[in-house]
């Protein structure tokens, strides 16, 4: 019988050097999907990305802790249960500088691709 639906139990683990676990439920790294990525993650307190002007929309939302957001020179935090869309070519610096591990979902829209985050060099 040919099923209509995709049970994701064995998300991709992307590798990291900073100590954030990401996996990705659907997307580019697991299913070849360039329409949307769906991941998992946890950012360790201390954590940052450099700043980027990613050309995809990015939805997160907060399970546990907070996330600091700086998008276009303002300062934002979210709050566990709350959420955001970033619209695509919008230039955004992501970061824990909390205490605790944050951890949350990450959808992009499209896929999340390294080639098109367009991350800014450190």
């Amino acid at each position: 019988m040919n099923k209509k639906y995709t049970l994701q139990e064995n998300p991709f683990i992307v590798p990291t050097t900073d100590g954030k676990y990401i996996g990705e439920h659907f997307g580019l790294a697991t299913n070849g999907d360039r329409n949307i990525s769906i991941a998992h993650m946890k950012a360790p307190p201390g954590w940052s990305e450099p700043f980027q002007t990613p050309e995809f929309d990015e939805y997160t939302f907060i399970i546990k802790g907070k996330k600091q957001f700086i998008i276009d020179g303002e300062t934002i935090v979210l709050n566990e249960g709350q959420s955001i869309k970033i619209p695509k070519n919008t230039r955004v610096q992501y970061s824990n500088p909390f205490g605790e591990t944050c951890e949350y979902l990450a959808v992009c829209n499209p896929a999340f691709d390294m080639a098109t985050v367009h991350r800014e060099e450190a």
